[in-house]
């Protein structure tokens, strides 16, 4: 059997979101069927560490997909021609994007919509390209791998999809993340916030992600509870707009929001444990993989009420609604009171043992297989 993949997101150092999820789920599938031949279609030279056993195939693609009407040539034309090269039984695809030219069966994963509910909050031309061809892959696709009932839901009521060929793969979370002992905890505070406690963010600096209303929130709960408590922002400014960079100036505690840019998985396991408290508040998600990483941390988490995050979160995390800046301040004032913390602590805990990547890449592998025995 053979298998053609998409793995232009596996990027050594650059690993972020759907190319972390790409990578756990692709690993284990490789490992667990020698069996099966994989070609791996990557956009440049791959690292070595993504060839994860002897029956993975690297294949180079040009051009480098990170543009919308590069997408359009790497996925209608170079992709397209090297499916006819290799003739594989399916084309699995786990960035959302298809090769509409492909006759080979294809299963593809998406991830969210958010696009289709919020179309303001991205550049024009890639909002195009998602508007434009999504609603085709969709069709397109033999079948669909999403990552929460949610995102699936979605799906059907966006696109007119059949739910009967929609499967929901919850996302796993990394084996690194684990609680860290008060010594070490001490150190990374010293580290990243002066030895102050602080809330953290983590995430790309997204419009969806709610920053502008997070600052707003911080700069009243810092006004109302008169403490020493930062707040760490962890992630590129690729998407800061001129809306997150108003909210940001008009805080009265700018002093006491620190950005790291974007850390390494080891850092941010270190700066996740240490965490007074994850801030999670985006208005969209299909999923929400720092809602876990805090809960394998021992951390608890502020997460919103919409979307994908309470099916996520369970009852082991503050819930609220993430356009109401009170109930966000609210909900960093609850987290000093250690009662507090410790329930949603021994909760989340227990949320975590609900997911695994294991048990991800086992369902999308089932996935896989119900379009092969088709054919």
């Amino acid at each position: 059997m053979r298998i053609a993949v998409n793995t232009r997101l596996l990027l050594k150092g650059k690993l972020e979101g759907i190319g972390w999820v790409a990578c756990e789920t692709l690993k284990r599938i490789v490992l667990a069927h020698p069996e099966v031949e994989f070609y791996f279609l990557f956009d440049r030279q791959p690292d070595p560490m993504f060839l994860f056993a002897d029956n993975v195939k690297p294949v180079v693609l040009f051009p480098q997909a990170r543009h919308p009407f590069l997408f359009i040539w790497f996925f209608e034309f170079s992709v397209a021609r090297a499916l006819r090269k290799i003739k594989p039984d399916l084309f699995y695809s786990p960035d959302g994007y298809l090769s509409l030219r492909s006759k080979v069966p294809q299963v593809v994963e998406f991830h969210d919509l958010n696009f289709e509910h919020f179309p303001n909050d991205m550049p024009k031309i890639h909002l195009w390209h998602y508007k434009k061809f999504f609603p085709k892959f969709a069709h397109k696709a033999s079948r669909i791998v999403t990552v929460s009932e949610f995102s699936k839901q979605d799906i059907v009521d966006c696109y007119q999809v059949d739910p009967g060929k929609i499967d929901v793969a919850y996302n796993g979370v990394n084996e690194i993340f684990e609680p860290l002992p008060d010594a070490e905890k001490e150190e990374i505070r010293a580290k990243y916030s002066d030895g102050h406690p602080y809330f953290m963010f983590v995430g790309s600096l997204h419009p969806r992600k709610n920053l502008a209303r997070l600052f707003a929130a911080f700069d009243r709960f810092k006004t109302h509870c008169q403490n020493d408590v930062k707040l760490l922002i962890v992630g590129e400014k690729r998407w800061w707009t001129e809306p997150i960079q108003k909210a940001f100036e008009a805080m009265h505690c700018q002093e006491d929001v620190i950005f790291t840019g974007r850390l390494s998985a080891e850092d941010l396991h270190k700066v996740t444990a240490a965490a007074l408290a994850s801030v999670y508040v985006s208005y969209f998600e299909g999923f929400g993989i720092p809602i876990l990483e805090a809960f394998k941390c021992d951390t608890p988490v502020i997460t919103s009420n919409v979307t994908s995050m309470p099916e996520v979160a369970g009852d082991a995390a503050l819930l609220v609604d993430p356009f109401n800046e009170d109930a966000i301040a609210e909900a960093m004032r609850k987290m000093l009171d250690e009662s507090v913390r410790a329930e949603l602590i021994a909760k989340g805990r227990e949320r975590a043992k609900d997911f695994s990547w294991d048990q991800t890449a086992e369902t999308i592998w089932q996935s896989l297989m119900k379009l092969n025995c088709k054919n």
